[in-house]
């Protein structure tokens, strides 16, 4: 130990630090911080000189002084602690100084602190939260045994894909059958699966199919954009197991060996005449995989659920609805055609390339990251138009409330023959909308052509064929047909007024007189 109370009587007496360190064998940075901390204690050689060497030291110097009792953390808290989702052996550690110094007992450094920590887990071999946190992770997968069912319609063999799920820190599981492993049947377990574990987890694991991951490599992550919908909509992150690396999923890996056992296996000699009679059978099997008692450690996975689920990220109000994506380029009618549906957008963006997003209900269209429309999702077989009036260019907008009933009464103002080609152009499909096309471009030769001219080519028209089309009446005008044949009978008709004569009976009586 140095002799704080030398330094200090030789201080006293006015010696330099130098020779202060060199009488006490000690450095001279030793002098100074003595000096300086006898100093913050108020103490001088007229206090001290009669106090031992000792006890000056555990004035001024308390790390030299003799060893105190420091207080044990209690580890198997901290090891519950650490299985939470957020919880750091730093954030502990600054919780039990804090509770330490309430109580007036002295902490461990952190470095202590976590050295007691891994020799408790080393003696107890608790290491299941060490790896898995509750409610932070969702493993993924198909499993690499199919199943055969019998489609009871054709009487063939159909060949089922498995799906299984799991949280790895309870080992609950979720599986169901599908037909395909299709991206949509992908999405759609996905969501089935978090409506089963009531929740969402805050890590979504998943191996690297494309109908998940587009591209994973050691610089760049490339994730199925419908894929990254259901992730945003859950409020999950989605980090794939590394190529060829199984140990980054090695849950879901055992898990798929052991649903296989305990499922498939299971119901290996029945038969199953539809997949909603399979996925019955895998749902009752399901529950007793989930309460069977593990064998290495106390409980199954229902009971440890039972802790994990108050970590799950609650479900948001709607189930995420898998969406479908198209690129399309705008075409010159302001519309783009999805499935042989019709659908508008801003008359802007004509030839322009957009993506479309189509839902079981709805149908959004996309330029450059920006929506640009949506519209109901039409259904049916045949071609049809969704069309805003506000995406029309101004000189259509005039147009936008026409309907059959007004294309009919434009028509007769114009004669019969005019009225017959607008009501066949209105019926000669299945559904009248599909005729409004034909319509308003007949509609629209009013604005180049006279009404009389427009009657007189769809009367030509008419006495070429019952079904005439439009590009036969804009023909004849183009041609001007109808202008001609009225001028032709026109002057035929005054030829004949003007010199024509009239024979009498008696011219053609046969008498010479």
């Amino acid at each position: 130990m140095k002799n704080y109370k030398e330094i200090l009587r030789l201080e006293s007496l006015g010696l330099k630090k130098t020779e202060i360190a060199k009488s006490c064998n000690c450095s001279r940075t030793t002098v100074v911080n003595t000096l300086k901390r006898a100093k913050e204690y108020n103490l001088d050689w007229n206090k001290v000189k009669d106090l031992s060497n000792e006890s000056i030291a555990k004035k001024i110097m308390p790390s030299h002084a003799p060893s105190v009792s420091y207080q044990m953390p209690d580890y198997e808290y901290i090891h519950r602690e650490m299985a939470k989702s957020g919880v750091t052996l730093g954030l502990l550690w600054v919780e039990y100084c804090e509770q330490c110094r309430e109580s007036g007992l002295i902490p461990y450094k952190q470095t202590q602190f976590n050295k007691y920590y891994r020799d408790f887990i080393h003696k107890t071999k608790a290491t299941m939260h060490l790896e898995h946190k509750p409610g932070e992770i969702m493993e993924v997968d198909w499993a690499g045994q199919k199943v055969t069912i019998f489609d009871t319609d054709t009487g063939n063999s159909v060949k089922v894909s498995i799906f299984v799920s799991v949280l790895p820190y309870s080992g609950y599981a979720y599986v169901e059958g599908f037909l395909s492993q299709n991206q949509e049947n992908w999405i759609t377990a996905h969501v089935n699966s978090y409506r089963y574990f009531g929740g969402v987890t805050r890590i979504l694991v998943p191996d690297n199919l494309k109908t998940g991951v587009i591209k994973n490599t050691a610089d760049e992550t490339i994730i199925n954009k419908m894929y990254q919908e259901l992730a945003e909509h859950y409020g999950t992150a989605i980090l794939p197991a590394r190529p060829y690396s199984p140990k980054d999923k090695a849950t879901v890996e055992k898990s798929v060996n052991t649903v296989s056992t305990w499922i498939l296996a299971a119901l290996r000699n029945q038969e199953f005449l539809s997949l909603r009679e399979f996925n019955e059978a895998i749902h009752e099997k399901l529950v007793d995989f989930n309460k069977n008692e593990f064998q290495k450690k106390e409980g199954c996975r229902e009971s440890w659920f039972e802790e994990e689920k108050n970590y799950l990220i609650p479900l948001p109000e709607k189930p995420y609805e898998p969406a479908i994506w198209k690129t399309a380029t705008v075409q010159y009618n302001y519309h783009v055609t999805v499935e042989n549906k019709n659908y508008s957008c801003p008359y802007e963006y004509i030839r322009h390339k957009v993506d479309i997003r189509l839902t079981g209900r709805i149908v959004e269209i996309f330029y450059r990251g920006e929506r640009i429309a949506s519209h109901p999702r039409l259904k049916g077989h045949s071609s049809q138009y969704s069309t805003l009036k506000e995406h029309m260019p101004p000189n259509h907008q005039k147009y936008s409330s026409w309907n059959g009933e007004r294309f009919q009464k434009w028509a007769r103002s114009y004669g019969i023959n005019t009225h017959a080609v607008v009501n066949y152009f209105l019926t000669r499909d299945k559904v009248e909308q599909q005729g409004y096309k034909s319509c308003m471009a007949l509609l629209k030769l009013s604005d180049k052509y006279p009404q009389q001219h427009i009657e007189k080519a769809c009367e030509r028209a008419l006495s070429y064929t019952p079904r005439p089309s439009l590009k036969s009446i804009q023909t004849i005008l183009r041609s001007k047909q109808e202008i001609l044949l009225t001028e032709n009978e026109s002057k035929e008709k005054d030829t004949s007024s003007q010199y024509a004569f009239t024979r009498g009976s008696d011219y053609y009586s046969g008498d010479d007189d």
